[in-house]
């Protein structure tokens, strides 16, 4: 009797673990703003999604009553465009690409504004920033001399210190990152990779919040300008999917995605000449056990139920950039012109 109740208990628990991995058929879209704008990095936390954008935007949109909030930043009459967005606690920060760069920290209200950190360089252009915990944080941007620019802040974003190239590993010549949709550094707990494009596509892996670097290749499509990775997530400390491409050549859809299960040490390209070609972001479904992705591009939005070895498009928009999970069926995506709310379903 206690083996047939052992196997009856066993069987209702597979059961319910297959029952809530049901593949994805159909999206929905709620517009949540419409504007002349564009949104590359979003982050969301509270029932509430925090945007940066181009034109000195910084907003918030409150998804339980859809209200608005957004801020102007005045500086010296530039025109800023924030491409990295990362959150703590209680702050918001927020980064602009191009020359000179600033950092600003907000509070969560975004009534609060604080320049935490400022740069100028002809070839300054910072990509991507996240935060391993209320007081760690990194942003990473293109090389200046012989590796990628990085800013590591041991003290909630209050400062932020430059690590010398003597201490990171040296990058190819015309080897950079792109400022895509605030995804091409992923941190799980301690450990933290950064992806790189143009003449070389590889992941930076430290274990150790950025104290030490590892550096492995990867067979994504490299050696133009425009060729490489865009963006990457990970389940957790082993399972992980890159992508990106040619931004050039929109339309080419092979070299351009590839997944790992070993901490990004060896990739293996999958679906190749099937499914999308450029993308800009690629995240994992919450509770998806590591087999669920979606991604966003130039060809539209696609998923997968299998780790990625396979697609199927679920909308043709091509002017998303980005997008983010607040559960295992919901996603606030934005792009050119525009955010929205997405929820997957199995009809």
């Amino acid at each position: 009797m206690k083996k047939i109740l052992f196997l009856l208990v066993l069987s209702m628990e597979l059961y319910s673990c297959k029952s809530s991995q049901v593949a994805f058929t159909s999206v929905e879209t709620t517009t949540l703003l419409v504007d002349k704008i564009s949104i590359r990095p979003i982050t969301i936390s509270n029932d509430k999604v925090y945007y940066a954008a181009d034109k000195n935007r910084v907003g918030v949109i409150d998804l339980k009553n859809n209200s608005k909030q957004e801020y102007t930043i005045e500086k010296d009459d530039l025109k800023l465009e924030f491409r990295s967005i990362a959150q703590t606690s209680n702050s918001i920060f927020v980064a602009n690409v191009g020359n000179p760069v600033f950092i600003y920290k907000f509070s969560k209200d975004l009534q609060q504004k604080e320049l935490v950190y400022e740069e100028h360089n002809t070839k300054v252009f910072y990509d991507s920033m996240q935060f391993w915990n209320d007081q760690e944080g990194i942003a990473i941007g293109d090389p200046i001399e012989n590796c990628l620019c990085m800013l590591i802040t041991r003290d909630g974003g209050t400062t932020w210190k430059k690590v010398a190239c003597s201490n990171l590993p040296e990058v190819n010549e015309g080897e950079a990152a792109f400022a895509a949709s605030n995804t091409n550094i992923v941190i799980k707990g301690e450990c933290t990779w950064i992806v790189s494009g143009g003449k070389k596509a590889r992941v930076f892996f430290s274990s150790d919040k950025g104290k030490t670097w590892s550096v492995y290749t990867t067979p994504i499509i490299q050696g133009e300008t425009m060729t490489g990775i865009f963006t990457a997530d990970f389940y957790n400390d082993k399972i992980g999917f890159i992508s990106g491409g040619n931004y050039e050549k929109p339309n080419q859809n092979f070299g351009n995605k590839a997944l790992t299960a070993n901490g990004g040490k060896t990739w293996d390209l999958v679906y190749e000449n099937q499914g999308f070609g450029y993308a800009s972001c690629v995240q994992y479904v919450p509770n998806s056990n590591g087999e669920q992705l979606v991604s966003v591009g130039a060809n539209g939005l696609y998923y997968s139920s299998n780790k990625g070895k396979s697609w199927t498009q679920l909308s043709k928009d091509g002017t998303l950039y980005t997008i983010r999970f607040v559960d295992n069926h919901t996603a606030i995506a934005a792009g050119k012109d525009k955010m929205v709310k997405l929820v997957f379903s199995a009809r």
